[in-house]
């Protein structure tokens, strides 16, 4: 679900002249992240505690009893961002003289492992040379820059995530045939061409069996390098286009090769009258999805299996590549689970022999996406129930890609939701997409393009708050798990689904499951889980340990709670529901927002000395204008970013023995802004006015 090229060519524009005022950022107050600023001193909101530094001290990660664990054989869980640099000003591979700090700044935000998705671009972006007329080289300053923040990023607790294949543009020069025709990174034909294929290993050992003179360490042997992925979002299967008449001719040969080892001689004799050729003449291969979809079963069928096994022997001869001929010993994934308009399941039935299961997501991509509307006010179709489909039971399960994209006025509920759901699904990582590093001469405080949240008021302090309870599993794991079972025929036939039914289950699987229990696969090649029937969604669903709880209503005011002793939530439109968990109530002005607190020592809310409260509503750029249906902006705006300013009283509640409470606003850098609030104590509740200073996150110190 890339369309990152897309995207940016919308919101790179800036305003020019005059502001273009929105009539809806009345009311609405600056407010910026400023990280240069941040890293001067200490900030009282650091979460860097959290992180176990250096990363890999403890020897490389491994599979444990299903999850992701340390080689002394502690479970660890992967809170991460994707780093990229598709905004003006941004840079995916900092200088030398930034490295240290962006490091820094996301072990600050509580960030453990970062994914670097697109270092297959020529410079400046990647790592490829683009002097050579070729793909084949690495550029050395640009390596040596890469290197470098590698080192930073580990010595303060943060694991690496290489993908090896994303938008590498092939040359001719590389010996590539009709190279200007492939799509970005060869997607589908990356699976099958020699040359293609021999040029990808070429890539991965000239980078991971380079030593990083910083740590004195070949990535082969890095411990701190948790995860090499093969591909990003790549798949191929029945009625695929090849991009030239020379990958037609190479697939439909390689088809028919596959034909003769799999199927008798009546068989392709009948593929044969099926497909209208002469006999002993060449079985072709079907054209498009609508061709597919028409086949007969034989033909269909016999495709069906070609590409999965197409893909799976690809995805497994490139493992043994690494783990044996390089001697990686880094765990492996495929791909990922990415086109949620579409089923999954092929590729999840190609790639489940890998070390890890990884989704991809996002809420209203805006490359497919008109309408901007709550997530909260659609559980079913939510990132959480669209993720749940891809985990497998006994395999880790991570989720690399993902964000509520800019700009969408409800975008900060995505966070705070993945972070709990992802505790009751028990998953092993969630990477945001994506945060970009300035360079200091560019850096302005605005939200550059739909997927960076390295500078969004809101996203941020999310971010850390997000970190607490996913990395400490504040929310428990679910107390049973609800397995499914599918036929290998279920799973070829599933390319077939009009995408219209968005097929994440079987027939009468219950959408609303994943946010009560545990869901995993059971097989990809069993007998089919038997239908659930009709069952009736209930409201509020509950999660089966009651911590977390999804409210809908007619008047379409969702809200997700979370309760859980070490970390609360109000998501959604808390105005209109009025909830309340144990230690968190609020009576705000807000219609949307999301007020999220965590204890920010080991001990419960109830008995803390120290909490983090963010308090989020809706961010706009200065000049941002929505057209009149409220689906797309007709102008980008620019800096500063505004926020809409949650206002109202915080209560917390039930909070023991406290003699004195108050709360301290935090600027963009994570430092005290305006005089401290002192709540008013009504027995255990204490009542907190916020809002008269402008902010999103706020201490809360609590004297006993």
């Amino acid at each position: 679900m890339n369309g990152r090229r897309f995207a940016v060519i919308i919101l790179g524009l800036t305003v020019c002249g005059p502001l273009l005022w929105a009539q809806n950022q009345n009311g609405m107050a600056p407010f910026s992240m400023d990280h240069r600023r941040a890293a001067l001193t200490h900030s009282p909101v650091d979460v860097s505690f959290l992180l176990d530094a250096p990363a890999g001290k403890d020897g490389f990660v491994k599979v444990q009893n299903g999850h992701l664990a340390t080689g002394d054989g502690h479970r660890i869980r992967f809170w991460g961002v994707n780093i990229t640099d598709w905004s003006k000003g941004s840079r995916q591979i900092p200088s030398k003289d930034d490295a240290p700090f962006w490091a820094a700044t996301l072990a600050r935000f509580g960030v453990n492992s970062v994914r670097f998705q697109f270092l297959d671009l020529e410079v400046p972006q990647g790592l490829i040379s683009n002097a050579t007329g070729n793909t084949r080289s690495l550029d050395p300053e640009q390596l040596d820059r890469e290197d470098y923040f590698i080192a930073e990023l580990e010595k303060r607790g943060i694991y690496v995530d290489f993908n090896l294949l994303v938008g590498r543009p092939f040359q001719e020069g590389d010996g590539v045939h009709d190279a200007n025709l492939l799509r970005q990174g060869a997607k589908g034909t990356s699976f099958f061409d020699a040359r293609l294929i021999e040029l990808q290993k070429e890539y991965a050992q000239q980078l991971l069996t380079h030593l990083n003179p910083y740590t004195k360490t070949k990535y082969t042997g890095d411990p701190a390098v948790a995860i090499i992925e093969i591909n990003n979002e790549n798949a191929i299967s029945a009625g695929f286009h090849a991009p030239s008449p020379f990958y037609e001719d190479e697939l439909t040969s390689i088809y028919n090769s596959w034909l003769a080892k799999h199927r008798n001689q009546e068989q392709v004799a009948k593929l044969r009258i099926i497909s209208e050729v002469a006999p002993g003449g060449t079985v072709p291969l079907l054209a498009g999805r609508g061709q597919a979809a028409k086949a007969p079963p034989e033909r269909f069928y016999a495709e069906a299996e070609f590409y999965n096994d197409l893909q799976r022997d690809y995805f497994l001869d490139m493992e043994k590549y690494l783990k044996q001929t390089l001697g990686s010993k880094s765990l492996v994934i495929a791909t990922a689970d990415h086109s949620h308009s579409s089923s999954g399941y092929p590729i999840l039935l190609a790639t489940s022999s890998m070390d890890i299961i990884d989704g991809h997501t996002y809420w209203q991509h805006p490359e497919y996406y008109v309408r901007k509307l709550p997530m909260v006010n659609d559980p079913f179709n939510s990132m959480v129930v669209e993720l749940s489909r891809s985990a497998i039971a006994g395999k880790p399960y991570t989720v690399s890609e993902v964000n509520d994209p800019f700009p969408n006025d409800y975008a900060g509920e995505g966070i705070p939701a993945l972070a709990a759901y992802g505790g009751l699904q028990d998953w092993d990582g969630i990477f945001w997409y994506t945060f970009e590093p300035k360079i200091d001469a560019a850096w302005k405080p605005y939200v550059g393009d739909p997927f960076d949240i390295s500078l969004d008021p809101v996203k941020m302090p999310e971010l850390a708050e997000g970190a607490l309870m996913f990395l400490r599993a504040d929310v428990e794991k679910a107390r049973s798990t609800s397995e499914r079972s599918y036929s290998q025929q279920q799973v070829f036939e599933s390319m077939l689904i009009p995408t219209t039914e968005r097929p994440f289950y079987t027939g009468g699987f219950p959408l609303y499951l994943p946010l009560q229990h545990e869901v995993r696969i059971s097989s990809l090649n069993g007998p089919p889980t038997q239908s659930f029937g009709e069952i009736s969604s209930p409201n509020p669903i509950l999660s089966d340990t009651r911590e977390l709880a999804w409210y809908t209503s007619p008047q379409q005011t969702g809200l997700i709670t979370v309760d859980t002793p070490r970390s609360q939530a109000l998501i959604g439109f808390v105005k209109a529901e009025g909830k309340a968990v144990s230690n968190l109530a609020a009576d705000v002005r807000n219609n949307f927002c999301t007020i999220l607190l965590s204890s920010m020592d080991t001990q419960p809310i109830a008995t803390s000395a120290k909490l983090l409260l963010v308090a989020g509503g809706a961010v706009e750029n200065t000049g941002q204008v929505w057209n009149s249906a409220g689906t797309d902006v007709t102008a980008a705006g620019g800096s500063p970013t505004l926020v809409d300013q949650v206002k109202g009283t915080i209560t917390l509640r039930k909070i023991q023995g406290a003699r004195a409470v108050s709360l301290q606003a935090m600027d963009g850098a994570g430092q005290p802004v305006g005089a401290p609030v002192q709540a008013a104590a009504s027995g255990d509740d204490w009542k907190i006015p916020i809002g008269d200073t402008t902010a999103t996150w706020y201490q809360i110190t609590i004297a006993r």
